[in-house]
């Protein structure tokens, strides 16, 4: 049976290496699972391959759309499987990397099938989020539904109001609607997550960020700010500086919050992938990968 292999880990560990030397191995491209890193006008925050890696192997959702076209965790299912159905005619085992665990979950798992939307309440937890912020919604999510709150990404002001919307509006939990019934696939499914210390981790986010900064990374927020409000764009190293482009703090500041901000990220991934015991977890050390 073909095998997908799915190297995973926390934003900064080393992915991106790992997977590049799995995928020569396997002869195999690779396949991003990075919600971020597909879109073309989001090169330097997002961490995006550089020119040698993506010469090395043929890459796949990389660069491939536009931030105006967007892409849900459910067009990712249905794109990756074209994919992957094409790609396993010529190769036994293909390499997939990435970091965001409801993607990877898609494609894995499938999607469950939620309440459809209810605009107007959208509309007003919506005006909320502009209003009171989301440190405001999230605490009521923390009361409505604290196994969602666990594992929701702090600063998605998208994904709260969802949830919150498919609560208050069914009179059941967001998580309950997580059946975690698995959708067969046609090939098998190997998971490698990767670690590294706590202080080495952070140490290598703030010295990728430092590197974003040096690359351009300001500039490269400057011409998004007509996209601002798309769901794509709340996403570190970006709403930071849009906080500083609108004189909210300094530059020194909007970096330390980017490196903050990273580090919380760091940890909800580890938190979303501690509940699947199928990963094999890798430890590496401090000179492997980047």
């Amino acid at each position: 049976m073909s095998k997908l292999q799915i190297i995973l880990g926390p934003t900064a560990v080393g992915k991106t290496d790992y997977a590049i030397e799995a995928a020569l191995k396997a002869g195999s491209p690779v396949v991003s699972c990075d919600s971020r890193q597909m879109f073309r006008e989001m090169r330097i925050g997002t961490a995006r391959p550089d020119e040698a890696q993506l010469a090395a192997v043929p890459h796949y959702f990389i660069a491939d759309r536009s931030v105006s076209d967007g892409c849900t965790a459910g067009q990712f299912e249905v794109e990756a499987l074209r994919l992957l159905e094409r790609l396993f005619k010529d190769h036994e085992t293909v390499v997939m990397a990435g970091g965001s665990g409801l993607y990877i979950d898609a494609l894995c798992n499938g999607l469950d099938d939620f309440p459809d939307a209810d605009p107007g309440l959208r509309a007003e937890l919506s005006r909320r989020l502009r209003e009171e912020g989301v440190a405001a919604l999230r605490a009521e999510l923390r009361i409505l539904d604290p196994e969602t709150y666990a594992v929701i990404d702090p600063a998605n002001g998208q994904r709260i109001v969802r949830a919150l919307e498919v609560t208050i509006a069914t009179g059941r939990k967001f998580s309950s609607y997580k059946t975690h019934a698995p959708k067969p696939r046609p090939f098998a499914i190997e998971k490698i997550g990767l670690t590294r210390p706590r202080a080495e981790l952070y140490a290598r986010i703030d010295a990728r960020v430092d590197r974003m900064m040096e690359e351009g990374l300001l500039e490269e927020v400057r011409g998004l700010l007509p996209y601002r409000d798309l769901p794509a764009l709340n996403t570190v190293g970006y709403r930071e500086l849009f906080g500083y482009l609108d004189k909210m703090y300094d530059l020194l500041e909007a970096v330390r919050l980017i490196k903050r901000n990273t580090r919380h990220y760091a940890k909800k991934q580890l938190t979303w992938w501690a509940r699947d015991p199928s990963i094999r977890w890798i430890g590496l050390h401090a000179d492997a990968g980047s």
